[in-house]
């Protein structure tokens, strides 16, 4: 799909979309809305098919945020960058430096309309570097005034989301009678995994690094599986924790298990897979709900000075927030991903409306 037409589809405020000719890269920024505050999102560094294909991606992410940022009660609305390079430039590079100090130019560029933070193959290192050239990010590391990785405090979130989320399946939150299969070991599925066996969960693990699901399973005790059969295998919760797009038309029919609750963006692959999981009778803890954690950290400990008690029962309301989506949902006898989006929608338009 042309530039053209992905903008027109948007229901968004605005996109900037740069060209960097020393590295050949596409430099993308949505920001969805800012009705409740400035448009915040990750910066997404990866290699994609074409530059549309990496504002389609923008598009959707941002969008996803500014309901994550609803969700959540928190002062910010949507946004989200992504970096399309040929190939991820090594940490600490001459080239990804270079490449970051431009890109904190096109965010700086934007006059704080836009706050970034880390994404996918980017990190704190990497937002430090972007902090030389402008003020307008979040998840710097402790040392450079920042509040370093959220990425624990995503996977504490999506922990408590799944607690709750069985709780409303199976009447009981104790985790010791379940088992529990997170697809994809990054820094949050990796800590995930330690939550659900310390509760005393049945893990399996899977990941597209099988050297990664290995060391993963020796440290933790926990079983691999192959990525091949992730959809498909048994489980009472399937935690996708990896890249989006995972519940189509196609893998859902072939789903086994009672829940979806991960920390994945953008699971569905299309808004009608929401209704699809609900037909199924898979209970589906709605993604920008339950990986809400990331944002909470970044705005509670940079923006809102929070301690660590308020961190906390902040990461444990996102398992409340959850149990009201599913009460919306059965009362109404919509989609859980419907329900959340309708609370999410009715906080910002209470914001809108003053």
């Amino acid at each position: 799909m042309a530039f053209e037409d992905l903008i027109e589809a948007w229901d968004g405020e605005e996109v900037v979309v740069h060209h960097d000719p020393p590295t050949s890269s596409w430099m993308c920024i949505g920001v969805h809305s800012t009705i409740t505050g400035p448009a915040m999102g990750g910066t997404r560094m990866k290699p994609y098919p074409s530059p549309a294909e990496a504002l389609d991606d923008v598009l959707r992410l941002s969008d996803a945020m500014t309901w994550k940022q609803a969700a959540a009660d928190l002062p910010f609305g949507g946004g989200k960058a992504v970096i399309s390079v040929s190939d991820v430039p090594a940490r600490e590079s001459a080239e990804r430096r270079a490449l970051l100090l431009r890109y904190a130019e096109l965010v700086e560029s934007l006059h704080g309309t836009y706050v970034t933070a880390a994404d996918m193959n980017t990190g704190e290192a990497d937002m430090d570097v972007v902090g030389e050239r402008t003020s307008h990010v979040l998840g710097r590391s402790v040392a450079n005034g920042g509040s370093g990785d959220p990425g624990a405090d995503t996977a504490r979130g999506v922990f408590h989301g799944i607690e709750a989320t069985v709780r409303h399946a199976f009447g009981i939150d104790d985790l010791a009678a379940r088992s529990v299969l997170v697809q994809g070991l990054g820094s949050v599925g990796s800590r995930l995994v330690e939550h659900l066996r310390d509760a005393g969960a049945t893990v399996s693990v899977a990941d597209v690094d099988h050297a990664r699901a290995a060391a993963v399973a020796d440290q933790m005790g926990v079983t691999v599986v192959a990525p091949n059969d992730v959809i498909g295998t048994v489980c009472d919760v399937f935690a996708p924790c990896a890249t989006g797009k995972v519940l189509t038309e196609a893998t859902i029919p072939l789903l086994r298990c009672r829940i979806v609750a991960g920390a994945a963006n953008n699971q569905l692959g299309v808004a009608e897979d929401g209704e699809r999981l609900r037909e199924a009778g898979i209970l589906f803890a709605p993604d920008f709900v339950i990986n809400a954690g990331g944002v909470i950290h970044l705005a509670g400990y940079e923006t809102l000075g929070w301690d660590e008690a308020t961190m906390t029962k902040r990461l444990e309301a996102i398992g409340d927030t959850l149990l009201e989506v599913y009460e919306a949902a059965d009362r109404e006898g919509i989609s859980t991903a419907a329900a959340a989006h309708r609370m999410a929608r009715s906080r910002v338009a209470a914001v809108r409306s003053g």
